[in-house]
């Protein structure tokens, strides 16, 4: 069989590990094919490496339009594809407008088409019942709305309040949206918060002091509580408080459709890290303790935690270094597009000492690739290789150590100085080449939008 372009000589990771080449015409995947059996017009010798689904962040803030010196479609999007990621899920804030309606949904959509060249999918802002504003949302192929239940950092997207949330939640439970909530209690952040500023504590530390695990335990609570009553599917987004997890589990349990999110970097770094490099680790909820830590990874390891998305929330250096001094000076938000997959990659190769790599190599495309195509509704279009879908594949040398350094990390990223176990050759969107061996090889945006192709299911 001829193709446009083979892949040749890869282990395919997707659904399992196998080798075969991999055929593509016309920007999908056509077939496989038995090593060598095969003839194509190109041709991409990958012997040694894995091929991988492309990544799908379903979380990420490039702030244009409105605040894109902070970052912006097309630095983000080239970070993105350094890092292996195909598909990008851009939320309604920090932009300007926040995408709260059509218009600025169509705004946002403008912005990615003229400087993407990764693939992208939006989502929309949550912040009151109005339905109207949610339809015209729907109907431009949103993957959902995101709402926050404690203040947001910006003043042009307001939280919900609690008498709000429920009318919210069944607004667009009725449109046929997923909501995705940012899950911190507002009354006990406030209270931790001004107890920690009496105290006179600035430093590092005192961060995740005023926002403790219990913010996160009663929001989610509350969260499922208020999905079940409005009949609402739920997306909890970078949940950091491993306890938080049992009221998602008991909301599972009663037939609430409640997925969970966490991020790589509370996968990877403890309070030990924040201390020492301080406002770089700042975000919202906080990194925590190492016990912390190992309890997210055994959840996510049993299924508990659906996927892992970087909450890429870059800003000016500026921003961040006025918080030296004073922690909560500083912005909140790490930047980690670039470093999702190298991250996830090598901790979870380091929690698994004498696993078979392409075992590995699978458990994260499922929690970066599929499980996120299956519940923003990108699937089967996105999230795997397979015949018939779009040909996002990244070439992965899983036994290549790499340094994050200042040159790679495209903002203010605490992984600089960090070692990596596997590296990213090769990304390929729908089967065009747009990094390879360090460099963004594409000329100009080639990123296309990707509407909500069905509604996602909960596993």
């Amino acid at each position: 069989m001829s193709a446009d372009l083979a892949i040749r000589g890869a282990t395919v990771i997707s659904n399992g590990a196998y080798a075969r080449d991999i055929l593509i015409r016309d920007g999908r995947v056509a077939s496989f094919a038995e090593p060598g059996a095969s003839t194509a017009a190109e041709e991409i010798d990958a012997r040694g490496l894995y091929a991988l689904p492309g990544v799908i962040d379903a979380h990420v803030h490039f702030n244009e339009p409105g605040r894109t010196e902070w970052e912006g479609w097309e630095s983000g999007s080239r970070a993105a594809a350094a890092g292996g990621i195909t598909t990008v899920i851009d939320m309604p804030l920090n932009s300007l407008p926040p995408v709260i309606d059509g218009a600025s949904f169509d705004a946002k959509r403008a912005c990615a088409e003229r400087s993407s060249v990764v693939d992208f999918a939006l989502w929309g802002g949550l912040v009151d019942a109005d339905e109207t504003k949610l339809r015209e949302l729907r109907a431009r192929g949103a993957v959902g709305v995101k709402g926050f239940m404690c203040g947001s950092g910006v003043p042009e997207f307001p939280a919900l309040s609690d008498a709000a949330l429920v009318d919210s939640l069944r607004s667009a439970s009725r449109v046929g949206l997923l909501v995705a909530l940012h899950a911190e209690d507002d009354a006990l952040v406030s209270e931790a918060t001004e107890r920690v500023l009496v105290s006179g504590r600035r430093d590092p530390a005192a961060w995740a002091l005023s926002r403790p695990p219990l913010v996160e335990v009663r929001a989610v609570a509350r969260a499922c509580a208020a999905a079940r009553q409005a009949g609402a599917r739920l997306h909890v987004v970078h949940l950091s408080a491993v306890e938080a997890l049992g009221a998602a589990g008991a909301a599972r349990q009663m037939g609430t459709d409640v997925t969970v999110e966490t991020c790589p970097h509370y996968l990877v770094f403890d309070d030990a890290d924040v201390a020492r490099g301080g406002p770089m680790f700042k975000c919202a909820p906080p990194i925590r303790d190492a016990r912390n830590r190992d309890g997210l990874w055994k959840a996510l390891s049993e299924g508990k935690i659906d996927l892992v998305a970087s909450d890429h929330s870059p800003c000016s250096f500026a921003l961040k270094e006025r918080g030296r001094d004073d922690i909560f000076a500083a912005w909140g938000g790490i930047a980690g597009v670039e470093s999702l997959l190298a991250a996830v990659f090598t901790e979870a190769r380091w929690r698994s000492p004498g696993m078979d790599l392409r075992a590995i190599a699978g458990f994260v495309a499922w929690r970066l690739a599929a499980r996120p195509a299956q519940r923003f509704g990108l699937s089967p279009r996105k999230g795997s290789i397979a015949p018939g879908a779009d040909a996002d594949i990244v070439l992965f040398d899983p036994d290549a150590e790499w340094h994050m350094d200042h040159s790679r990390s495209r903002g203010t990223s605490p992984y600089v100085g960090r070692t990596f176990r596997g590296r990213v050759v090769r990304t390929l969107v729908r089967g065009r080449t747009v990094f390879q061996d360090g460099d963004i090889v594409t000329d100009g945006p080639t990123g296309r939008f990707i509407p909500r192709m069905e509604e996602g299911t909960a596993a």
